[in-house]
């Protein structure tokens, strides 16, 4: 996630689910050893930089992971669950029914993929995307290869 849509997450997470963005903060406040309070004093640009060096490490995968599905469950259901049905994976009410995934074939990701990608918010469903791909219980390589573009 680049510094500006950093930002912009953040400032999303705080109006439309402040108890997220909460934990977003608490996550990077101990990702760098600081206190939540003085972490949330700073300026909020610094803060979403902060937030975003600290998940982006491989030590917070899980505490990113969570708050990626947070967000996308409880502030974008009908994002979530357009790519789940769109991607052909089974779910109730965004959450997964298999564990594990598997990957559809090259040329109905590709479709997918190029479908999901033309409705409104871009930059919203290039996120979901990317957090859909990174989650630990999804092995789908050829959906990685989309970011590139």
């Amino acid at each position: 996630m680049a510094p500006e849509e950093a930002q912009t997450f953040l400032e999303e997470l705080r109006a439309e689910a402040p108890g997220t963005a909460a934990l977003a903060l608490n996550a990077a406040a101990a990702a760098f050893k600081l206190r939540p309070q003085f972490l949330k004093k700073q300026p909020k640009p610094r803060q979403a930089e902060w937030m975003r060096k600290a998940l982006a490490r491989s030590i917070a995968a899980p505490a990113a992971e969570e708050i990626l599905a947070s967000y996308f469950l409880e502030n974008h259901l009908d994002l979530l669950t357009e790519w789940l049905d769109t991607a052909g994976v089974k779910h109730e009410d965004g959450t997964l029914i298999d564990e594990d995934p598997a990957c559809p074939a090259k040329t109905k990701l590709k479709q997918a993929v190029t479908k999901f990608r033309k409705g409104e918010n871009p930059e919203r469903r290039n996120l979901l995307l990317k957090a859909f791909a990174s989650q630990s219980a999804i092995d789908w390589p050829d959906l990685d290869a989309y970011f590139d573009e």
